[in-house]
């Protein structure tokens, strides 16, 4: 195997030295970060000239650079990388730099800093008395920083192993590293590369992967009945006619062949026998009035167009609760079915978006809310950019775009929180009704086979499927720092004095929020906290549910658009 010429070491390691790569036509062999952190050279080519940018002469010139410069750690020749530090004469291979705990910064000039004169994390004070949790590996760590062990530069909890953040950062990439905590992408990403972590500027090695969602979108042909009539076997399927497959309508996983279930017609219901047995075993079951959709011959399950009794026998809470996860739990089912079966009936026609790249958010509103745009035509994407008054275009990935348009999102004022997101209040966004174009996006990349929105928060989901007054928001909700601390500080109050002291302190945002209530023993504190917690994560932000009038915030921004994009697909003749 070849060497690499400047650490003359034969390993193979991209995490810890970069990428090995041989010029063959030169007999040339580098680490890419051998390569990369040498003092004496610069990349003056194009990334597909030479190796990586860096040509040929300037490579071997280095090399023999180096040659004259003795490792102060393995006392050996070829030391091509230098501490950056005023007078520190030291010199060392990048292997022999690793060993020895030196830094190399991947960004800027590719500084590189000696074991004496490497950045460090300064803490001021350390109230950690026991071990703490790498956020990675969750193994324990004394928490002081230390070459090995660094802390979040915003999160002060937040504690990580070097190699696991190296490792994360690797899989990541630029776009999708951050803090593990509040998802912060920015300081974090700063203050890694200070502190050595290299972050390459590419996508996460997840989207990388050619058709990773695609099985989301197979399309199930069987038929599962005990006795199939088909001559040609049970995955003969041929459509408008009596050997077409019907899918289970609740869990969309079992099909029939009409003429093997004696079904009329496609849109007639069919449910497998697991199912059924759910549906009317389940004692409470009441059989649904149903309804067609007028002016269209869509086969949306009918299930989904079912609307139950608005008078229904009173329950006990434990009934209540029972139905409510039953509901919850076929809303989604519902919802996935709807989405899959929208996919499917997406027209080859093609709607073309017009995209610049640097500004993805607006092009994507001028877009989706162009007259002419419509959702039940394939996408198809070309880059543009603003500057160029020749307009040129460039064809682009659907995939791309709607995975950088989720990006965007994400990251947008809509949202707050760390890596699990709830809704924000954003006046201007509310009067510009940003709240429902939003969820429009998410609904068309979940219908043309986007990314979904993975960010929800366990309490935007609960709210979404159960609804807001059947949820309890956690104190990981609150982005605001300041709100944080007025909750931790109520629920840790250790007597009545100290709880009356916080009331009194707080008392003109606890009247503006509309939580002041009568305190008799210390245990009301609970409650207390719970009514900040509840106004601040879910009725601080009921504007944006009722700014398109439909039930509650979560709903109308997520399911809302969901439906709404169904209904414009349905009502232009799918």
């Amino acid at each position: 195997m070849l060497a690499c010429v400047f650490c003359r070491k034969n390993d193979d390691c991209p995490i810890k030295y970069g990428e090995k790569k041989t010029n063959e036509k030169w007999n040339l062999t580098v680490h890419y970060y051998c390569l990369l952190m040498s003092s004496g050279i610069w990349q003056r080519g194009k990334e597909e000239e030479g190796v990586y940018g860096f040509l040929i002469e300037d490579i071997r010139k280095e090399v023999t650079r180096a040659s004259k410069l003795k490792c102060c750690i393995c006392k050996k020749t070829g030391a091509s990388i230098g501490c950056v530090a005023p007078r520190c004469k030291r010199s060392y291979h990048f292997p022999c730099g690793l060993q020895r705990e030196c830094i190399f910064q991947f960004t800027g000039n590719f500084a590189s800093f000696c074991w004496n004169h490497r950045p460090v994390q300064i803490i001021t004070s350390n109230n950690y008395r026991d071990s703490l949790p790498c956020t990675i590996c969750l193994e324990f760590i004394e928490p002081i920083p230390t070459y090995s062990i660094l802390r979040s530069p915003c999160c002060k909890n937040a504690w990580f192993h070097r190699d696991c953040l190296q490792v994360q950062a690797i899989n990541a990439g630029v776009f999708f590293f951050r803090c593990t905590i509040c998802n912060n992408s920015d300081i974090f990403q700063e203050e890694m590369l200070r502190m050595g972590i290299h972050i390459p500027e590419k996508d996460a090695s997840w989207e990388l992967e050619e058709n990773a969602y695609q099985e989301l979108l197979q399309h199930y042909e069987h038929c599962d009945v005990r006795r199939c009539r088909c001559k040609e076997g049970r995955d003969y399927n041929v459509p408008d006619s009596k050997w077409e497959i019907k899918r289970c309508q609740c869990c969309g996983s079992r099909g029939t062949h009409l003429a093997c279930s004696s079904l009329q017609s496609w849109e007639q219901n069919w449910e497998c026998l697991e199912c059924r047995g759910i549906l009317y075993n389940s004692g409470d079951f009441q059989k649904a009035k149903k309804h067609t959709l007028p002016n269209t011959n869509v086969g949306i399950t009918d299930c989904l167009l079912e609307e139950s009794s608005p008078k229904l026998p009173r329950q006990s809470p434990g009934a209540q609760r029972k139905d409510l996860l039953r509901q919850g739990s076929k809303f989604r089912r519902d919802i996935s079915t709807l989405i899959i079966e929208l996919g499917f009936q997406i027209k080859k026609k093609t709607k073309r978006l017009f995209i610049n790249k640097a500004n993805i958010w607006n092009s994507a509103l001028d877009g989706f809310r162009n007259q002419n745009f419509n959702p039940s035509y394939t996408i198809e994407i070309a880059y543009v950019n603003e500057n160029d008054h020749f307009g040129k275009e460039q064809p682009g990935s659907k995939q791309e775009f709607l995975s950088l348009l989720m990006q965007q999102l994400e990251n947008s004022p809509l949202f707050e929180g760390s890596l699990s997101k709830n809704l924000s209040l954003n006046s201007q966004a509310l009067k510009e009704n940003l709240y429902y174009e939003a969820g429009k996006m998410l609904a068309i990349s979940l219908v043309h086979g986007g990314p979904s929105p993975g960010f929800f928060s366990k309490t935007l989901f609960n709210c979404l499927v159960y609804g807001p007054e059947s949820t309890q928001p956690i104190l990981d909700d609150v982005s605001d720092f300041d709100v944080a601390q007025i909750i931790i500080r109520i629920n840790t109050a250790a007597t009545m004095t100290d709880l009356n002291s916080l009331i009194n302190e707080y008392y003109n945002y606890l009247e503006l929020i509309g939580c002041l209530r009568l305190i008799t023993s210390l245990s009301d504190k609970y409650m207390l906290a719970k009514d900040i917690l509840v106004y601040h994560v879910i009725k601080r932000v009921q504007a944006p549910f009722e700014s398109c009038g439909k039930r509650g915030l979560l709903f109308v921004a997520v399911c809302g658009p969901v439906i709404a994009v169904a209904s414009l697909v349905v009502e232009h003749g799918l």
